[in-house]
């Protein structure tokens, strides 16, 4: 099935995929470089049958999700020109269901195709999964499970938002359509007044009837403060960090974004982090200051002075830390959970906790 093949077929469909479902292999291949190979390859075969003979995917581009994520621009860069050289009609990437870093590289493609190429693009991915937020308004996100397990479901999603794109028909609402909402509320009348609507919905809300909003808000988890320590001079403060502070060479294999994992160190012989024995790996900002003084980010050497001072008691011998960019709720609230049992176990009084 080669490129000159397909040239005949009404839709030319290009996919992206990661090293996994290109078969290249996992996170020890995360580092794999752009490559373009022609036709289908992995989830791109289904996506081709669910054409039913209208279209056929001339190429696949590949590149590894952590590649994406530490050497964005280059990726984003030579993708596109791998994409525009097979002068597709439409680009499918994913679906990531909820791997972050896939997620991200997904999300940033279609949005860049999109926008210089000029062509529809539709990804999938759960709703947790920190691309949706950063892309949902950039692209069609058809709605996945959170595993590979949804695969049978996830491809026709996509594909059918991707017919319906391509054929100019009119996309319905997100929830009925099944892709996750893009900010975009359209005008339509409606045989009852914005009056009598809400007046049903506040009804239905007093029975305890179901109900749905025409206007769904954000919703944000309310944390009550914690009581302040009441003895500073006797207290022992630990170090967080999401800024991607870790030991040279980063052992324990940190994600640089989307994490899904936190690396505990002990800290208890240094008296400041220096770039012979720490440096920051987190992707999403410019690490160039944070790896010649890691204090910059991981305040250990003023800590040290506060310590010594009598400001406080004393640090505690382990700081946490982890990368914050296109972390998943879910990842984060488990950090928090796992990491505040830890302290407390060891019978912390408080925490810093900075960012970049």
């Amino acid at each position: 099935m080669g490129l000159e093949e397909a040239a005949d077929m009404t839709y030319r469909i290009v996919h992206y995929i990661n090293q996994f479902y290109a078969g290249i292999g996992g996170e020890e291949m995360a580092d794999h470089r752009p490559e373009l190979r022609e036709g289908f390859v992995g989830p791109g075969m289904q996506i081709e049958k669910l054409f039913n003979g209208e279209g056929r995917v001339v190429g696949t581009v590949i590149c590894g999700d952590g590649y994406y994520g530490e050497n964005t621009e280059e990726a984003r860069k030579a993708c596109l020109e791998m994409i525009k050289g097979l002068k597709p009609d439409i680009l499918f990437a994913g679906p990531a269901f909820n791997a972050g870093r896939y997620g991200f590289a997904c999300g940033d493609i279609a949005a860049a195709a999109g926008e210089e190429l000029g062509i529809p693009t539709v990804s999938g991915m759960y709703p947790e999964n920190p691309g949706v937020e950063l892309y949902s308004k950039k692209t069609y996100i058809a709605i996945t499970s959170d595993s590979a397990r949804g695969m049978a479901k996830a491809l026709p999603a996509m594909t059918n938002i991707g017919i319906k794109l391509l054929k100019g028909e009119k996309m319905g609402p997100a929830r009925l359509e099944g892709y996750i909402h893009r900010g975009i509320r359209k005008s339509f009348f409606h045989e009852k007044s914005g009056a009598e609507r809400a007046v049903e919905m506040l009804l239905a809300k007093l029975k305890g009837s179901e109900f749905r909003t025409e206007y769904e808000m954000p919703v944000f988890n309310k944390i009550p403060p914690a009581p302040p320590v009441k003895d500073l001079s006797k207290a022992t403060i630990a170090l967080i960090s999401s800024g991607g502070i870790v030991p040279k060479g980063n052992p324990d294999h940190i994600r640089v974004s989307s994490a899904e994992s936190y690396g505990a160190y002990d800290i208890s012989e240094l008296r400041n982090m220096t770039p012979e024995n720490y440096e920051s790996i987190h992707g999403g900002y410019d690490r160039e200051w944070a790896n010649v003084d890691p204090d910059v980010v991981l305040p250990l050497d003023v800590m040290r002075e506060l310590e010594e001072e009598g400001v406080f008691g004393k640090i505690h011998p382990i700081f946490y830390t982890t990368t914050g960019t296109g972390t998943a709720v879910a990842n984060a609230e488990r950090f928090g959970r796992e990491i505040g049992e830890e302290l407390k176990k060891a019978g912390v009084d408080a925490a810093i906790l900075t960012s970049t």
